[in-house]
């Protein structure tokens, strides 16, 4: 088969029917100067939308193409398209190489231990299990919330004006908070796992387009589905899952993991042998974190992000992308991606980051609570993106400079300040608990409470309070969001839009520490004879940062450069061959939560890698 890439398509290619396919095999017989007869067969491998001119908008194509000649007459057309200067990119295909993964279950080693415990069932615990239990391991998997039936009635009664589950929500609950989003699988991550963790949804029901979409995405309407069926996957091939059950303690002995302590309802305690642990917990698992860090295991300060939603009508952000193309059928619901770097504010000796982020078209805006008398807001879209509105994070960045203290643990005060102020705020103005601050793009920039949009109806479940929000977001995060919008609109059109709609807060845009791990991908802990060394003797985040993690978003970048805090003074030395040093301590730090991810897709891949060094492990030598 060949492989022709950077094909361009008129939008009417993507309707359904024979005409479609004859603009599609038009192009492809064009690109190779061949008559179209010649092509047996079409398959779409990836295909974007290019909209740079909106006089001009249409798919950018690669079609795998086979041909009556067979091999001969494909090496013929790809040496003839080589000579024509200016013609299109022609190779042979590469088809897809399932993942393959080793069996280590009766290795000698394997069983003279325990079974892995996988701690969440978000994408990082979910791809991380069914590799453990392909591997023939027979995992154990901890979820602390509930099975995403009956996850989805916690959180339907929470939208209804039912109490907060602190358990069960939006950020717990199997499939983690990912499945209350737009169940987008981009990412700006290189990574190997990439192409399994598609085929790995595509085996889970997921949708095969999903395979060749250029920003794919699954909707929370079908990834209920889809996780549920991961998670018979994992059981069918040995695994347990356990759910409503919290990992509670980690014991260590001599450097090694030796017990798990774990807690279900009533409560029921129970301390389970392990050696080895892998740690995939949501970056909302604010105890967790606190039991991992009193367990001695080293952890830093990681920057992430805070801000607000940000509603428009949908139509709006369809004609600021699409022009005159914007009722085509073949395009549905337009997405956007902005950022920029202000210049620095008064006091601060670097500008900060302004961004969109998790941009959901045709979604709403969720309530995303976990802790009582907060207000957290998420987005998420269902798979037809046929809401009225589009929302997506606008975000600030933040960093260890605007935290309290040097406790590893001091961004979590700065999101739980203000989710409370959140809610104080809200309530203040006349609203009920668990509704959110909300004030029109034009109210925001001018200062004023004032009143509802004209033209945004928004769509928190519960409601929200028209108020100030510079009431409750930090000095500096209001003033970059004003700086901001304004450019930002010079970039899309109607950005900021007066009766644009922007509801408060959005704290949860990723993990606010980082679980520091070794090129073996385990842990350290702060204070451990490790074989006659001392293991305070940390990784630096600059050490880290050449094993590749799994991180793509702006903010994780900006991590990787940034120097570990100053917590210690054991943590300030840096010998060159502490990395040789690979403590065995057998907890994995894993995924989002861990500080390796940010989003479905590179939270699955960091599950498969982290499960792919567990297994090489146990390998035979």
């Amino acid at each position: 088969m060949l492989e022709i890439s950077n094909l361009a398509l008129p939008l009417d290619a993507g309707l359904e029917g024979k005409q479609a396919e004859k603009l599609v095999r038009r192009a492809a017989a064009r690109a190779l100067n061949i008559p179209s007869n010649d092509i047996t067969e079409i398959r779409l491998l990836k295909r974007s939308v290019d909209a740079r001119k909106k006089h001009d908008v249409h798919f950018v194509a690669t079609l795998g193409v086979e041909l009556a000649g067979g091999a001969q007459a494909e090496a013929a057309a790809i040496e003839a398209v080589a000579l024509r200067k200016g013609a299109a990119n022609v190779k042979a295909h590469r088809p897809y190489e399932p993942l393959q993964v080793p069996q280590v279950g009766d290795s000698p080693q394997a069983q003279n231990e325990p079974r892995p415990i996988v701690v969440g069932t978000g994408p990082a615990g979910l791809f991380c299990a069914l590799y453990l239990a392909r591997a023939g391991l027979r995992p154990l998997v901890v979820e602390r919330g509930a099975a995403v039936d009956e996850r989805m009635a916690a959180v339907d009664a929470f939208n209804a004006g039912e109490p907060l589950d602190p358990h069960t929500n939006i950020q717990y609950g199997e499939g983690g908070a990912g499945t209350f989003s737009d169940g987008k699988l981009t990412t700006n991550i290189k990574s190997p796992w990439a192409q399994h963790v598609l085929h790995l949804f595509v085996e889970a029901g997921a949708p095969e387009e999903i395979l060749w979409q250029a920003k794919p995405h699954i909707g929370t309407d079908l990834l209920v589905d889809i996780v549920r069926n991961i998670r018979k996957q994992i059981e069918q091939a040995g695994g347990e899952v356990r759910f409503n059950t919290q990992l509670t303690a980690l014991h260590f002995e001599n450097g090694h993991l030796t017990q798990a302590e774990i807690t279900q309802p009533e409560p029921v305690t129970e301390l389970v042998p392990a050696s080895r642990v892998v740690l995939a917990c949501g970056h909302s698992a604010r105890d967790t974190f606190e039991l991992v860090r009193d367990a001695g295991v080293h952890m830093e300060q990681k920057p992430f992000s805070v801000g607000v939603r940000i509603e428009h009508p949908q139509q709006l952000i369809n004609r600021s992308q699409y022009g005159k193309a914007a009722d085509h059928p073949a395009l549905g619901a337009a997405d956007y991606k902005l950022s920029m770097h202000l210049r620095p504010q008064k006091g601060e000796e670097q500008g900060r980051g302004v961004y969109t982020f998790c941009m959901c078209p045709g979604g709403e805006v969720v309530c995303a609570a976990s802790e009582p008398e907060g207000v957290v807001v998420n987005g998420m879209s269902r798979f037809a993106r046929d809401g009225q509105n589009a929302n997506s994070a606008l975000l600030v960045g933040v960093g260890p400079e605007d935290f309290d203290g040097e406790d590893p643990l001091a961004g979590i005060k700065l999101q739980r300040e203000m989710e409370q102020a959140a809610y104080r705020t809200a309530i203040a103005a006349g609203g009920e608990p668990y509704q959110a601050p909300a004030q029109t793009v034009g109210d925001f920039l001018a200062h004023q409470a004032g009143g509802p949009s004209k033209q945004v109806k928004p769509t928190y479940a519960r409601g929200v309070a028209w108020c100030d929000l510079h009431e409750c977001l930090p000095p500096f995060v209001a003033r970059a969001m004003e700086q901001a919008l304004p450019q930002l609109d010079r970039r899309l059109h109607g950005f900021a839009d007066p009766q644009a709609v922007l509801t408060g807060v959005e704290t949860r845009s990723s993990s606010p520490v980082r679980i520091v791990r070794g090129k073996n991908m385990q842990a350290q802990l702060a204070a451990a004879s490790v074989s006659g060394c001392v293991q305070d003797e940390v990784l630096s985040t600059a050490q880290l940062a050449q094993a590749p993690a799994s991180g793509g978003t702006q903010e994780q970048a900006r991590a990787k450069t940034q120097a570990a805090p100053e917590s210690s003074a054991a943590s300030n030395r840096q010998p060159a061959d502490v990395a040789a040093l690979e403590p065995e301590t057998g907890l994995y730090p894993c995924g989002e939560g861990a500080g390796y991810a940010g989003g479905i897709m590179s939270a699955a891949c960091d599950g498969l890698r982290v499960a792919s060094a567990l297994v090489e492990s146990l390998r035979p030598e």
